[in-house]
Order: C-alpha cells, then sequence, then structure tokens
C-alpha cells in the first residue's frame, strides 16, 4: 500500500483496487461499485456478510442515479433536506445496481457527501463510489491513518493521507419510505 493522492486512488479504484480515505467520522474503504472482484476484497477485509449490502457515497445525486429506481424519486425529499451532508438514506434500487452492492435488499443505501476527501475522490473517480468503514466487523472505525495500516497493512492498495471530519459516529442512515433512523449519527 502507498500512500496516494486523490487522483491516484481514484485510478487505482478505476482499475480495480481498493482505497481507504477519510470520510465525515471516520476513514473510509471504497472501490468501484461495478467491480465484483473489488467488492468481494473488501468484504473479505471487513470479514462482512454480502447479505448486509453496502454504502455508496457521491459527490451529486446525479453520480447515485444509476443505482436508483425511478420510483425513488418520490422518496426524495428526505434525501434533499440532509445532502450534501452526513446522513445515508435507504431508497429503492434500480434493477441495474449489482446485488453485490444491495444484498440481501431490494434498497441501496446511499449519500451525496460534503466530506472535501469524499467529494474529491467522486469527481476524480467519475462516479459513486463503495463506500464502508475502515475496519474489520465489530472493530471501531480507523480514524487514523495509523488505524488503517494496523488493520489492513498492505492489503489495500491505496490510501490517501487526510484527516476525518468532526463526527464522532459513523453516518446516520435513513429509511427513505418512512423516515425512520435505522443507524443514529
Amino acid at each position: 500500500m502507498r500512500a496516494r493522492g486523490i487522483g491516484d486512488a481514484a485510478r487505482v479504484m478505476r482499475d480495480g483496487g481498493v482505497a481507504a480515505y477519510p470520510t465525515e467520522a471516520c476513514f473510509g474503504l471504497g472501490c468501484d461499485p461495478r467491480n465484483d472482484r473489488a467488492v468481494a476484497r473488501i468484504l473479505a477485509l471487513k470479514r462482512r456478510s454480502p447479505r448486509q449490502g453496502l454504502i455508496l457515497a457521491a459527490a451529486t445525486l446525479v453520480q447515485l442515479r444509476p443505482y436508483l429506481d425511478p420510483s425513488a424519486a418520490d422518496l426524495l425529499d428526505g434525501p434533499l433536506s440532509t445532502w450534501p451532508g452526513p446522513v445515508t438514506w435507504i431508497l429503492p434500487a434500480s434493477r441495474f445496481t449489482p446485488r453485490w452492492i444491495t444484498g440481501a435488499h431490494d434498497s441501496v443505501a446511499v449519500r451525496v457527501s460534503a466530506c472535501h476527501d469524499v467529494v474529491g475522490l467522486c469527481h476524480a473517480f467519475g462516479g459513486a463510489i463503495v463506500s464502508t468503514s475502515a475496519n474489520p466487523h465489530g472493530a471501531p472505525p480507523a480514524r487514523t491513518v495509523h488505524d488503517v495500516r494496523r488493520y489492513f497493512g498492505h492489503r489495500i492498495d491505496a490510501l490517501v493521507f487526510g484527516r476525518v471530519g468532526g463526527l464522532a459516529n459513523p453516518t446516520e442512515i435513513r429509511d427513505a419510505a418512512t423516515g425512520a433512523v435505522l443507524r443514529a449519527g
């Protein structure tokens, strides 16, 4: 693993690699959501069940459109009131959204981030990216570069140096259909 800038990390992800980068509350692991092998690597690194699904982060709503069912348009009032920002919303998934992203669900977890590094990475990558906390399942999320290296060593392909945002906990997750908070932020 090499420390890289955002442009280099985006290139690594386009080539099928996995990158760690600062988010609103912790370091995240990211990859191309259309690349099943890269997603499988993240799931193996985290020791996470593929049935759980993964969050997609984007710089703009346009970057999320390919992953959203047209019916999601009727549910966007809640998300648009919090985006860009640190709230992840569950919305109906497009039939084209890969099962390795949705897991056992017919929905997809999405966020339009306001975090500088996430926004820059999504713009450089050219679309939405997988964004899951950089930690083995059940362990505390990595909040520093040192934590990322301790958890994953050289098993990731790129590490974007930076500082995480000011949130104490990972982003809140809400159901767009009901407004229910599924994970407090």
